[in-house]
């Protein structure tokens, strides 16, 4: 967790190594893939998906807008993430950050993302 004003990629190490879940050993028939979009293309996060034994998956800067205008038809894909933090907003304890501690913070978005589960699953009748 940092502020807004921190690089992406700069909290790349930290992200990884905190993935809850064990992951398989990747071998050469089922590698393991790390999918990035541009504010991760560099260098060292390319080294350290390699560190990691990732497949690393990163477009590169300028690469979308090169699509966009050889097709009329494509479109860029964030509208999961962007509907996301659009739900997100609605709580308003997430939008406006009180909590000084990051794991006061941290429960509450995982409380807010759980609430988000709950309703766009259909079972919340209210």
């Amino acid at each position: 967790m940092a502020g807004a004003n921190v690089n992406d990629f700069k909290l790349a190490r930290e992200t990884i190594e905190s993935i809850p879940v064990r992951r398989p050993r990747p071998s050469r028939y089922k590698p393991q893939n790390l999918c990035l979009d541009k504010g991760y293309d560099y260098d060292e996060v390319r080294n350290l998906a390699k560190g990691f034994r990732f497949t690393a998956h990163i477009r590169s800067r300028g690469e979308e807008a090169k699509l966009i205008r050889r097709s009329a038809r494509f479109k860029a894909r964030r509208w999961v993430a962007e509907r996301t933090h659009s739900w997100m907003n609605r709580y308003r304890r997430i939008l406006i950050r009180w909590e000084k501690k990051p794991e006061n913070y941290t429960a509450i978005l995982h409380l807010t993302l759980g609430c988000i589960a709950y309703q766009a699953s259909g079972l919340f009748l209210g």
